[in-house]
């Protein structure tokens, strides 16, 4: 259940230096514990919008809005405070040499210290399945699980939003499921999950809303079951985006919109006891 906005941009444009216009009036409001998944092709700006939220990026014009206070007039390390943001490559943001060290780094910058810093650390490392690597060298670890101690950084500084750039990328099955249990659990304490991926399975299961991204503008916010039913599918193609397979198989077989294979199951099931007509 959301309660407020807590991100809000308005009329909001990025330009780069080179000229390229990579957001283009984007008008958005993610509510406060809300889970929003941002999807759309390479280039389509995703990125680029949820770098502004910490900060890192700064308008050409428009507004964004942090818990309804201009971001222009907070520095970055203010606006961390608020706003975790998981590199989509972990490479870029991990640099201590010791798992554990790195896990700290977030949360002692915001003033946690003694027993209270140790508890986020270890349900951070417990959460992402990395208690039992403490010591190793964060370059020891494979991709997937760097990617995964990327994550724990920001897990532990409890951030009110976190924002995951393509959260999924070189993991398995497991690390994917792992994946939708964090950010269940955030869910669950109320906090705010943003999500950039190309993964509509992982989207459709794991999200309450989906906002569709194509030449820096939206083109569809709405439920999995809206943004993924048959009449959207020309404008996911706009952007080189296919439904899940769940989605496309209810479609098919006129069960409506079924994004999850849960849903396609319960759909099936309803279906042949009759709930459905055959």
């Amino acid at each position: 259940m959301t309660t407020g906005a807590i991100l809000e941009t308005r009329a909001l444009v990025h330009v780069y230096p080179g000229g390229t216009r990579a957001v283009d009036g984007v008008d958005l409001v993610i509510g406060r514990g809300e889970r929003v998944a941002i999807i759309g092709q390479n280039g389509s700006g995703k990125t680029t919008l949820v770098r502004h939220f910490n900060g890192l990026l700064r308008p050409t014009e428009g507004t964004v809005l942090v818990d309804g206070t201009d971001a222009a007039g907070r520095r970055v390390a203010a606006l961390a405070a608020s706003i975790g943001l998981a590199f989509q490559d972990p490479d870029r943001q991990i640099f201590a040499a010791r798992v554990r060290s790195e896990v700290a780094f977030g949360p002692r910058n915001l003033g946690r210290s003694g027993a209270d810093l140790d508890r986020a650390v270890d349900e951070a490392l417990v959460a992402t399945g990395l208690d039992g690597e403490a010591a190793t060298n964060p370059y020891d670890l494979g991709y997937s699980r760097r990617k995964l101690l990327a994550m724990a950084s920001i897990l532990a500084m409890n951030t009110p939003v976190v924002v995951l750039d393509e959260p999924t990328t070189g993991q398995d099955a497991r690390g994917v499921a792992r994946i939708q249990r964090v950010v269940a659990g955030l869910a669950g304490q109320g906090r705010t999950v943003v999500a950039i991926s190309h993964d509509m399975r992982f989207v459709a299961e794991t999200f309450e809303r989906v906002v569709v991204m194509g030449s820096g503008r939206i083109l569809l916010d709405g439920t999995p079951a809206e943004v993924f039913a048959e009449p959207a599918w020309p404008t996911l193609a706009s952007t080189y985006l296919e439904p899940p397979l769940a989605a496309r198989i209810g479609a098919r077989l006129g069960l409506g919109a079924t994004p999850t294979e849960r849903g396609l199951v319960d759909a099936l099931t309803n279906r042949s006891s009759g709930i459905l007509p055959t």
